[in-house]
């Protein structure tokens, strides 16, 4: 039987970057680097070269793809910003926070799911900073692996999750924040909401928009109803061991726990060791706690122990322990 195509990991050169952008502007595929995870590039204006994202990752069309966008100039032409979203725009962008607003009838309903609305980021990560400079377009781009399954963080997780579905992947090396975006929900700027918890805290929108911001949407238990904003369904960022969360995990009952039962802790745990024994952080920090987040989740789920034990951030460490915890209970959910 003939193997499956592999895809090829690009440096980033300056022939490759052309390279790529070139790629995009004919419709095809490019996995990139972004700050937050890696994402499945495409031209966000051409329905078609969409339709390959969904196809790829197995992503249902009623999960909208985010646009990523260069430059502020950008945003008018794919959205219709008002006074909220350009006080966030000003002080987040280029970084981790994704604006949901009304969309502009160039934007496919394949991207939007479909609804009036559009999703909008401008990235920060260099590489993919300068393929859309090259690219001259906005590109839509959800996380490069299959649809529900752990977010990748380097190009070779991209790699050993859709390595046989698409041909490119820019190596950015590894994402430096490691969680998804934050998502605001500015269609009514009078009530901004917060979709997905992220790097770029509730605490700091609400600083710069001077206005309380209301906390998510229902979570949708399937992926048959369109969503306003991807990472909205119940169960998300799972690995394939079953899962269990907890407020609290006791080193005492790890060590004397089964060979096959796997235990994820935020610090790393004092007087225990094992090669069951496993932590987000040496001392706990949240940033690297989030960093290493799905890169930790990744390298269990392959070492196939029958359960994954996982303790929740505490709410004292910071504004990232939302966004870990909202990616730790969605990847605990059965459904």
């Amino acid at each position: 039987m003939k193997p499956a195509p592999t895809a090829r990991i690009y440096r980033s050169t300056p022939r490759n970057l052309a390279r790529l952008a070139k790629v995009l502007r004919q419709g095809g595929l490019v996995a990139v680097p972004t700050e937050t995870v890696y994402g499945l590039a495409a031209n966000a204006l051409d329905p078609k070269a969409c339709r390959k994202i969904f196809a790829a990752k197995g992503r249902p069309t009623t999960d909208p793809l985010i646009v990523h966008i260069e430059s502020l100039d950008q945003l008018a032409g794919v959205a219709v910003p008002n006074v909220a979203a350009l006080q966030l725009a000003q002080a987040f962008w280029p970084g981790p926070l994704t604006l949901v607003l009304p969309k502009r009838p160039v934007v496919p309903d394949l991207v939007s799911a479909g609804l009036p609305s559009v999703a909008v980021r401008m990235p920060r990560h260099p590489q993919f900073r300068r393929l859309l400079k090259l690219t001259g377009l906005p590109l839509a781009a959800p996380s490069a692996n299959r649809f529900g399954a752990i977010s990748p963080t380097t190009a070779r997780h991209v790699l050993d999750g859709l390595g046989t579905k698409i041909s490119h992947i820019l190596d950015g090396g590894a994402s430096t924040i490691g969680l998804e975006s934050t998502i605001v929900d500015l269609r009514d700027p009078r009530a901004p909401r917060l979709l997905r918890p992220g790097a770029v805290t509730k605490a700091e929108i609400e600083k710069v928009l001077g206005v309380r911001v209301r906390t998510g949407l229902k979570r949708a238990s399937n992926d048959t109803v369109a969503q306003v904003a991807p990472g909205s369904l119940k169960r998300h960022y799972s690995p394939t061991t079953p899962m269990t969360l907890q407020a609290k995990l006791s080193p005492r009952a790890a060590a004397r726990s089964a060979a096959d039962e796997a235990w994820l802790f935020v610090a790393r745990p004092h007087g225990i060791r094992g090669k069951n024994i496993f932590w987000l952080d040496e001392t706990g920090e949240p940033q690297g706690a989030a960093r290493r987040l799905f890169r930790t989740l990744r390298k269990i789920d392959g070492l196939k122990f029958k359960v994954i034990h996982a303790e929740r951030v505490p709410d004292r460490t910071g504004g990232l322990a939302a966004a870990i915890n909202d990616r730790l209970s969605r990847a605990a959910s059965r459904g």
